[in-house]
């Protein structure tokens, strides 16, 4: 059994993976996730990395899946706990020193245009999902938009980055290449867009425990 630590995305909650996780425990497998406390105006990435610690606990084998801006996050919980893997999912790929503010001018993304937030997002996500989702936005205001990314290299654990194919947020083009600069690695794919977990949580939960091998 594995222990999957779910990372939510900027301005995200635990709600981002609620369906997801019971495809995961119903599989056999411990699932942590943990919200960061992005609406502490004091808080950084020490304090994110403290909250996903407290909230694992004891837990052994750990998989953590960073999602979108979470990514920032889940390579700093290799150095704090004993991770079996980190999957990175379409993920905002940090750079040592490097700032989630300036992440976005040094790996030359592009907003889409003419989409609207719904069709960015949450494209292939249910209706009713889609709906229910702006109850559970939070304000991020945290510290660590202006933080120097802390790590000086990508932790020495195995490392998956996973995009999706149709993500229109982050384009599959800008992924690979950015995946390919940063970690050398090809990404593997999956079907859905931004909000894989929320619209191929069966597709995703059969991937990521796949991954354990």
């Amino acid at each position: 059994m594995a222990t999957f630590v779910l990372i939510h995305g900027g301005g995200g909650s635990a709600w981002d993976w609620h369906r997801l996780v019971p495809e995961l425990t119903a599989r056999g497998h411990d699932v942590v996730v943990p919200e960061l406390p992005i609406g502490d105006r004091a808080a950084g990435f020490a304090e994110f990395r403290e909250t996903v610690a407290g909230a694992v606990g004891g837990r052994s084998e750990l998989v953590v899946v960073g999602h979108s801006y979470g990514a920032f996050t889940a390579p700093l919980i290799a150095g704090r706990l004993p991770v079996r893997r980190i999957v990175l999912l379409t993920p905002m790929i940090p750079s040592p020193g490097e700032s989630p503010a300036d992440w976005w001018g040094n790996t030359g993304h592009r907003a889409p245009a003419g989409l609207s937030e719904a069709e960015q997002f949450f494209d292939g996500v249910p209706d009713a999902v889609v709906a229910e989702a702006p109850a559970h936005v939070r304000e991020q205001v945290s510290a660590e938009w202006a933080e120097p990314w802390p790590l000086a290299a990508w932790p020495d654990v195995p490392t998956t980055v996973l995009i999706a194919r149709a993500d229109r947020f982050f384009p599959a083009e800008f992924q690979r290449r950015v995946a390919a600069d940063r970690l050398g690695v090809v990404p593997d794919e999956i079907d859905g867009g931004h909000a894989v977990a929320l619209s191929h949580p069966v597709q995703l939960a059969d991937r990521l425990i796949a991954y354990l091998g």
